[in-house]
Formats: structure tokens, sequence, C-alpha cells
């Protein structure tokens, strides 16, 4: 299997923004605002969406409107499950080592 690269904070938090329903960039903006107190400008927001639609991760969804909603794949949620376990083993490690269970 291809190790898959790793993608930025940024990225993660698009997916997992997306892992709750589709929705379109400004909409991503203000739910990673809202759930984790980051502020995404848009050449930010849009450059992680770009790269994760490449990958697969994510597809634009048709639209009546001018607004793209985003949609994730089932690539991008295995994807993202890998990433979060891995991220939750760094975490329990180190709380470990601190002492804090």
């Amino acid at each position: 299997m291809v190790k898959k690269s790793r993608f930025s904070e940024n990225s993660l938090l698009i997916l997992i923004s997306l892992a709750e329903k589709e929705r379109h960039g400004y909409a991503i903006m203000e739910d990673i605002e809202k759930n984790y107190d980051i502020k995404l400008g848009p050449g930010t927001l849009y450059g992680a969406i770009a790269r994760l639609e490449k990958e697969g991760y994510i597809r634009v969804l048709e639209s009546e409107d001018r607004k793209k909603p985003y949609k994730l794949t089932e690539e991008g949620q295995q994807y993202l499950t890998e990433q979060l376990k891995e991220i939750q083993k760094f975490t329990s490690i180190g709380m470990k080592r601190l002492g804090l269970v």
C-alpha cells in the first residue's frame, strides 16, 4: 500500500467539517471558526479544498446556484479516520508521558 501524504491541520479541519454534512466553502469556514475558533482565509480554504479534491477525498456536488457544495468521499472518510486514529495515538502517548492518565 502506498503511504498517502499527510495534509495540514487546515485540510483535516475541512474533512472533519464535511464528515458531518455537505457544505459550501463559506459554510465550511463558519463551521471551523465556530467549533475551533480558527479563522481560515479564502485563499487558505480554497487551496486546501483544491488539494483535497485532487486527492479524491472530497468532491463538488452539482448545484443550482453559484455556491459549490462539497461532499466527503468514501476515500476521504477512510483517510480522515486513519488520520484521527494516528492523532489519537500521539495524544495518548503524550498524555501518558505527562502523567495525565
